[in-house]
């Protein structure tokens, strides 16, 4: 039994669809087919009933999924034991935000890509939320707080953030002192999200309201420096800015506790050693970065 023929069954049983897993393991939707057939075959029964929609299990490809996975588990493990040391193989995929990407995550991609060059990288920028499973992913970095899910989360760093307005906004309409006085002002936001802040131990949330709106945390500064309205940013967007004096932090009495970034993946047993390379990349370029840190607080 070839086992590629069983890891393409276990993406294609994860991902719900020949397309989606083809895009995962980075190969043609005509070979991941192939292997299909070819495993299907060889065993003498459905495993998956294909479906305009995508790809649905069988009772028997059902119980067949968590033999065939725990087996490329094991086969992954082995190879990672005799592999050379520190040498990595294969394709990681992974999904990146736009707002920090370029500045903090593209260096430690490009840094991964230049001491494993057997590894192929294929990093998506994005700030929309992506479907790990549904769109092949390897794994997800994340900035923020976390939304409850089956997805298993490593911190690498905490990741504080700040309100920011530019002088001439706080000129013109004066600053908030408290965060019911937000709801006096202009917000820069991604949506309609609330806003939370550290009252003493206490968190208390806030619904602003504003004109402005992007899903760009990069787009929002730049708003905020327009002096268009006040924004909810973290350090790392805002740090020249401030430095600058383009920004002005306010409210600082009620600061917003501190979220974090993560690196993302499927559920699983046991991570690819690629993944956890990826981790120790990014703990040790956090690490060297004092300002994403929340350093000088």
């Amino acid at each position: 039994m070839d086992i590629e023929d069983l890891q393409t069954f276990v993406a294609v049983a994860d991902a719900g669809g020949v397309s989606s897993a083809a895009r995962r393991l980075g190969v043609s939707k005509s070979i991941v087919s192939r292997r299909l057939l070819r495993l299907e075959a060889e065993l003498g029964i459905q495993l998956l009933a294909r479906t305009t929609r995508g790809a649905a299990l069988t009772e028997a490809g059902g119980a067949f999924r968590d033999h065939a996975a725990r087996a490329c588990i094991e086969i992954d493990v082995a190879r990672e034991t005799i592999l050379p040391d520190g040498d990595l193989r294969g394709r990681l995929r992974v999904a990146v935000p736009v707002s920090l990407g370029p500045n903090h995550f593209a260096p430690v991609l490009a840094d991964m890509g230049r001491r494993h060059p057997q590894l192929h990288i294929d990093a998506s920028y994005s700030d929309r939320f992506v479907d790990l499973i549904a769109e092949g992913f390897d794994c997800a970095i994340r900035v923020g707080y976390l939304q409850d899910s089956n997805l298993i989360a490593r911190r690498v760093a905490p990741l504080y953030g700040k309100l920011v307005a530019s002088p001439d906004y706080i000129d013109a309409h004066g600053a908030p002192q408290t965060p019911d006085d937000l709801l006096d002002h202009q917000a820069l936001m991604q949506g309609t999200e609330a806003w939370q802040f550290l009252d003493g131990d206490k968190i208390v949330s806030v619904r602003p309201q504003g004109r402005f709106k992007a899903d760009n945390g990069i787009a929002l500064a730049a708003a905020a420096a327009a002096g268009l309205g006040i924004a909810w940013l973290p350090d790392c967007v805002t740090y020249e800015y401030v430095a600058s004096g383009a920004l002005v932090p306010v409210m600082t009495g009620y600061p917003p506790p501190p979220a974090g970034i993560y690196v993302i993946r499927p559920p699983g047993q046991h991570p690819a050693r690629k993944i956890r390379v990826l981790i120790e990349l990014l703990i040790e370029y956090f690490e060297q970065a004092p300002y994403l840190r929340g350093s000088g607080r």
